[in-house]
């Protein structure tokens, strides 16, 4: 008999997280008719990188030669890591569940000739919508749920997760067929706006039940941001000039974060201005990007013709690529039963050795949230590892007594440019004696790094092929 402490649930699939990719699999699984339970460590609708953000998205209507100029244009940046076939299937799938978004009811918004535009979405309108979405779906949400652990049957399945309710202190204990890890990426405690809840405890979840991270060399990816600001939008930087304090100009070349982690490492601040954007220009960017407005007008200055200082932030695996391996076409992983998506799957089949940016992140988030929900395993009444069926995995040692040391750790070692903006064997020792590195800037900053050039071969075995 359970603990009375503890709520035990059965379900056919289990979603832990609930931002795009979460709720999208939720929502699958239950089109496919499985009983569903979403889990997310926040609150379903307000948390994450989405959730306080706006993000484009790829809306590209079936026309093979537009999609076609659209890979092509991004295919260098990849570094030929990436998969043709997958970047197709998260256009289609992306166009398909964003028309889905409309048909349901989603406001998108319109132009002056009162044509939808929906290559962009909301992110507090969106995510509102998307629990809405949920709820209608039949799903059990857990708010405030964090997923702690995966529990396995006797054949070594995911058999479900456990956790604890952050209100009550409550256990919960959910035994399902399989389980979607769809917590988002790590952002390593950097503060950037909405990435408090991305720690990366999925990935570690799935690392402890047997699979594989990929393309986390790929993760030293950092958001531009006004001085003491968490907001990282970067799309109001393509109209800014750079120049150090003494009005110097800084060439960007096309690398802004880079060129500006070069300034930063040496100890030499870097200022911008939005001056390249005309007033027709300034007023879209109000109204497409508000948040990213909020510090200057907190602060009384318009950015547009006033100088401000910026600074970095680590967005890690949020806007980079690494994350789980996926070894099959329904987002399958390693482990029997268990599933990936979103920002927590390894974005290498759409972005290669970089950056996939907010428009191809968000399709994929989509994109996979809906393949790894309405998978062969989304069936109702699937296997389920039942109240007696399901144990915890075994772990050596015990946790420590205070975890507040520890969880300093990941900011001070991995947030400085210094260490991971500009890596390598050596740079990354100089850097911890406090050194300048002087080699280029490493894969976040262009994808200049020695897995990229070792070749598609060394990085693409095994993973997973898109669905046809």
């Amino acid at each position: 008999m359970a603990d009375p402490s503890t709520l035990t649930l059965d379900a056919d699939v289990l979603v832990l997280g609930g931002g795009p990719a979460g709720t999208w699999a939720a929502i699958a699984a239950a089109e496919a008719g499985a009983k569903v339970v979403l889990a997310d460590k926040g609150y379903v609708g307000t948390s994450g990188a989405t959730a306080p953000s706006n993000t484009g998205a790829w809306y590209l209507p079936p026309d093979p030669g537009r999609r076609e100029a659209v890979i092509a244009q991004r295919w260098p940046g990849t570094l030929g890591l990436a998969d043709r076939g997958w970047m197709e299937c998260v256009m289609e799938l992306s166009w398909r569940r964003i028309d889905q978004l409309a048909d349901s009811g989603y406001p998108f918004p319109v132009d002056e000739a009162g044509r939808p535009y929906r290559a962009n979405l909301r992110g507090p309108d969106y995510m509102r919508f998307m629990r809405q979405l949920v709820g209608r779906a039949g799903v059990r949400i857990l708010d405030h749920a964090p997923g702690l652990e995966l529990l396995l049957d006797g054949d070594g399945r995911v058999a479900g997760a456990a956790g604890r309710r952050r209100n009550s202190g409550e256990i919960w204990r959910v035994h399902s067929g399989a389980v979607v890890i769809a917590t988002g990426g790590c952002a390593f405690l950097s503060r950037a706006l909405g990435c408090n809840v991305l720690t990366g405890d999925g990935l570690l979840m799935a690392a402890e039940a047997g699979a594989d991270l990929s393309g986390m060399e790929f993760s030293s990816v950092y958001g531009l941001a006004p001085l003491g600001s968490a907001v990282t939008k970067g799309l109001p930087f393509f109209w800014a000039s750079f120049t150090h304090e003494d009005g110097t100009p800084v060439e960007t070349q096309g690398d802004r974060a880079g060129t500006v982690a070069g300034a930063l490492v040496q100890g030499r601040p870097v200022y911008a201005v939005l001056d390249r954007a005309d007033e027709a220009l300034r007023g879209w960017l109000r109204k497409s990007q508000p948040n990213c407005f909020l510090p200057f007008d907190r602060a009384g200055i318009d950015p547009f013709t006033q100088r401000f200082p910026v600074n970095l932030r680590l967005e890690g695996t949020v806007r980079g690529t690494g994350g789980i391996r996926l070894t099959g076409e329904d987002c399958a992983t390693l482990v029997p039963g268990l599933y990936a998506a979103g920002d927590a799957a390894t974005r290498e089949d759409i972005g290669g050795a970089n950056t996939g940016a907010g428009g191809p992140n968000a399709s994929w988030a989509i994109a996979t949230g809906a393949l790894a929900g309405q998978g062969r395993h989304a069936s109702p009444g699937g296997r389920r590892g039942g109240t007696g069926g399901a144990s915890r995995l075994e772990r050596r040692g015990s946790a420590p007594a205070d975890v507040k040391p520890l969880a300093s750790l990941p900011t001070r070692w991995s947030a400085p440019p210094r260490r991971r903006c500009f890596r390598s064997t050596a740079t990354t020792t100089a850097a911890g004696r406090g050194s300048t590195p002087r080699s280029p800037c490493w894969t976040g900053c262009g994808g200049r790094c020695a897995t990229a050039r070792r070749g598609p071969a060394a990085t693409r075995s095994g993973r997973a092929r898109p669905p046809r």
